[in-house]
């Protein structure tokens, strides 16, 4: 499913800059960072320690081979995050908000000193969570409020393994793994759909790699109904998301739209059904289903793959891991309109790629 994350800067400078209304949010984000690292333990503690359950000690054994991995076969940075191990007592790391207005799919922004201007606010209590989003109902935005296994804070401190997707399967391990590092290779402040599609890029490479290294057979297989189901499931999201879109943009009255808008909702519903009928009856994404659905819940769709062909044609271009970053950090230091074009024309099918790329840019020889 669609992973929202949330970076978190400490609330003391944020308060600064940003005044007192702010800060009893920026100290909860304080306070549920700072439990994080006071829960943390390094890893070789944990497998030391004899009270350590064996299932958890052959899980931190994998997560220390994945992370070692991350760094010889990817080139991803070798710093201290993922070699400590947090266990929560809740079954997210935090939860995000995420709001639209009633007819809109543009999120609301909230913007932060090292993040940039994001599409969510994430908070370490879900009721603090809940109780901001009947904030947000009470002037009619779309809310949703999701919870987030995993989250980067981009370097600035040592981010823990957690309990909350250390089960997770070796490869969906290895995906989180691989996705939250690449964060701390190269990030945009307030471009979201560049900062996700070059980290899946960089997760799905990966996770191919560490599979046609480390995996078996059943865990290839098993993968790859994973990534068809989860294309599957974006397609029918997109596909949806796009009648709201032409829907809001015409001219019709607000009545029509509301009416339409939960035709639309609706006809979501009834397609799943058939898609989860054709999976067999596979029942991961039920859970997605069960709270009503608004705008905030399609949002993001598009987010993380709107740029996923220019990254995985930028990384067959450069055709390694240290190369393909030293090119998109040179891309990431273009405004955000020239860094659009440049993506455009990487992500173009090959046929018209080359017909286009020399009148788009003049100097593409010299990106190579």
């Amino acid at each position: 499913m669609l992973r929202a994350r949330y970076w978190l800067v400490p609330a003391c400078a944020v308060a600064m800059l940003a005044g007192c209304a702010q800060f009893k949010y920026y100290m909860q984000a304080a306070q549920g960072q700072y439990a994080l690292w006071s829960d943390a333990r390094p890893i070789d503690d944990w497998l030391g320690d004899p009270s350590t359950d064996p299932q958890l000690k052959a899980r931190l054994e994998k997560a220390m081979l994945i992370r070692k991995f991350a760094v010889k076969e990817l080139g991803l940075p070798d710093n201290a995050s993922y070699k400590n191990y947090a266990a929560l007592s809740r079954p997210f790391v935090l939860w995000n908000v995420v709001a639209t207005p009633e007819l809109s799919l543009r999120p609301i922004q909230w913007c932060f000193p090292i993040a940039g201007c994001v599409s969510y606010r994430g908070y370490y209590s879900k009721e603090d969570a809940v109780a901001y989003a009947e904030e947000l109902k009470q002037e009619r935005n779309d809310v949703q409020v999701g919870g987030v296994p995993a989250y980067s804070t981009l370097g600035w401190f040592s981010d823990p393994l957690l309990s909350t997707f250390i089960n997770y399967s070796d490869a969906e391990l290895a995906r989180m793994v691989f996705h939250e590092l690449a964060h701390q290779v190269a990030y945009v402040q307030g471009d979201t759909q560049f900062n996700e599609g070059f980290a899946t890029a960089v997760e799905e490479a990966g996770v191919a790699r560490w599979l046609e290294l480390y995996g078996t057979d059943p865990m290839r297989e098993a993968y790859t109904r994973y990534n068809a189901r989860r294309q599957d499931f974006l397609a029918l999201l997109v596909r949806h998301r796009t009648m709201l879109a032409d829907l809001y943009a015409g001219k019709t009255s607000t009545r029509h739209k509301r009416a339409e808008k939960a035709r639309i909702f609706a006809h979501l519903k009834s397609d799943y059904a058939k898609l989860k009928e054709s999976w067999g009856g596979y029942a991961g994404y039920d859970r997605w289903f069960a709270e009503p659905l608004t705008n905030a819940h399609l949002s993001a769709v598009g987010t993380y793959h709107d740029y996923l062909p220019a990254f995985r044609a930028l990384l067959k271009q450069e055709r390694t891991f240290v190369r393909f970053y030293g090119a998109v950090q040179k891309i990431a230091t273009l405004d955000l309109v020239q860094r659009r074009q440049q993506l455009d024309v990487l992500g173009r099918p090959p046929m018209l790629n080359a017909e286009t790329a020399k009148g788009a840019l003049p100097s593409a020889e010299g990106t190579h």
